[in-house]
């Protein structure tokens, strides 16, 4: 629960301060287009810094970056907090994405450290939550200070967060120390704060246009580029920062592929249906959040699930069905109108909340089932980036299929443009199943407790 609340105060501040762009714009000169570069900023912190989070837990000890990666971002809110410009508020979001960027991965690996494999899944369902209820609640509670108290509320609740995080993670985490103080690859790490940041930059521009979207373009070439030559770097050095040997536990890969798929839909999710509520339907932010937080609690009832499917059916079925109903369900947000009753589209986003939550609980258990200890800092910094990237991917995606269909609807966004996007990326999510199908049904088992449950 420590490593919980450290996560959904990160997960809820990269969406949180989209609703209060426009009180922020105001307050500091700016227009809210540009001031969308402090996304930016935020995504790309996370992508440069991300890769090296498994090394400074390997070196300096896990429970201590963790805790200091909470400081780093409290002192990135405050600073977000007393910005009184463009520029700084964009330094401040681009600092505060320094520690964010280490309490993911982080938190993640002390899980796995201090929790036996069979109770993996059970950690798990917990640690997935706020990851699910924050992007849901992100717009809700940003809306809510902003609008009864002051945008600068978003960045100055997470102080008295983070401190108590520090202090009970400081009390109660009783995690090994375990330290492997390898040499550091400085040059990789270079590369692939040029390949991810390259790649996350150039997607976010093309999803939230605050500059010449040609710039998109040759960004994402520029980190594809880097991509390939991390790639033929890492075979030519002994101790590479991401080694992508570990791709060959196919376990690992299932959760990095069918993962990474899935998740398309559910980041183009936040994106496209505050926006269809909000411009379709006429609703105000605060509305349009008190519907979307439905799935919230979705993700809150999984957890009284999902160890048990996964125990009596196993890995691969769970995961495979989950994506598929998940995945229609995000689709049938396409479905809604302004004459569909609210209950209605409560009742899709709880259902599709359930799915999604059992989905990300067993694929991020799944994926350390073939996994070392020694290997799991690197797996979660490279699971970690994963999920930014496709996460982006999800909203560029969704903001580029609603430019492509605005052209042909004069150029402005109705219903049918919501409806082919919600279509497209919930169609992308249900293939994912495809990678969890073609798994042997033993697959994890080690994790789910599935082949002693059939003994029994």
């Amino acid at each position: 629960m420590i490593l919980a609340v450290a996560l959904f105060m990160e997960q809820m501040d990269s969406t949180v301060i989209a609703t209060s762009l426009p009180a922020i714009a105001a307050d500091i000169g700016t227009d809210a287009i540009s001031l969308k570069l402090a996304l930016t900023a935020y995504f790309v912190s996370l992508a440069i810094f991300i890769p090296i989070s498994g090394w400074m837990a390997d070196r300096f000890g896990a429970k201590n970056v963790f805790r200091l990666a909470i400081f780093v971002f409290m002192l990135g809110s405050l600073a977000c907090s007393f910005a009184f410009s463009l520029e700084t508020f964009v330094l401040s979001r681009f600092f505060q994405g320094i520690g964010s960027s280490m309490m993911t991965p982080v938190g993640r690996l002390l899980l796995v450290r201090s929790t036996p494999r069979n109770e993996l899944v059970s950690a798990m369902a917990w640690l997935t939550m706020p990851a699910l209820i924050a992007p849901v609640s992100g717009p809700l509670i940003g809306g809510f200070l902003t609008t009864y108290l002051s945008w600068h509320w978003i960045f100055w609740i997470n102080i008295p967060i983070g401190i108590i995080g520090i202090i009970c993670a400081g009390l109660y985490l009783k995690v090994p120390d375990e330290r492997t103080p390898r040499p550091i690859d400085l040059v990789g790490f270079v590369i692939l704060a040029v390949a991810f940041s390259g790649t996350v930059f150039g997607l976010s521009v093309i999803s939230l246009p605050a500059l010449p979207i040609i710039y998109g373009y040759l960004t994402i070439a520029v980190g594809v580029t880097a991509c390939i030559l991390y790639l033929l770097h890492a075979q030519r050095v002994p101790y590479p920062l991401l080694d992508p040997k570990l791709l060959r536990h196919r376990y690992f890969r299932s959760t990095i592929t069918g993962g990474s798929v899935f998740r398309i839909g559910v980041g183009a999710m936040p994106f496209l249906l505050p926006l269809m509520l909000q411009l379709g339907f006429g609703l105000n932010p605060f509305q349009s959040g008190a519907i979307t937080f439905v799935s919230a609690i979705g993700a809150i009832m999984s957890k009284f699930v999902s160890e048990w499917l996964y125990s009596r059916f196993g890995f691969p079925r769970v995961l495979g069905f989950a994506a598929v109903i998940g995945g229609v369900l995000i689709a049938a947000q396409g479905t809604f109108s302004v004459d569909t009753p609210v209950p209605v589209m409560m009742a899709i986003l709880l259902a599709g909340g359930v799915m999604r939550s059992v989905f990300f609980t067993g694929s991020n258990a799944l994926g350390y089932a073939d996994v070392s200890d020694e290997e799991a800092s690197q797996a979660t910094a490279m699971v970690a980036v994963c999920q930014q990237l496709s996460i982006a991917f999800g909203v560029a995606v969704a903001g580029a299929i609603l430019e492509l269909t605005s052209v042909f609807s004069g150029g402005h966004l109705g219903l049918l443009n919501f409806k082919i996007a919600f279509l497209a990326v919930g169609g992308l999510s249900v293939l994912a199943s495809l990678v969890y199908f073609r798994l042997p049904a033993h697959a994890g088992s080690n994790v789910s407790g599935h082949i002693a449950h059939n003994k029994e």
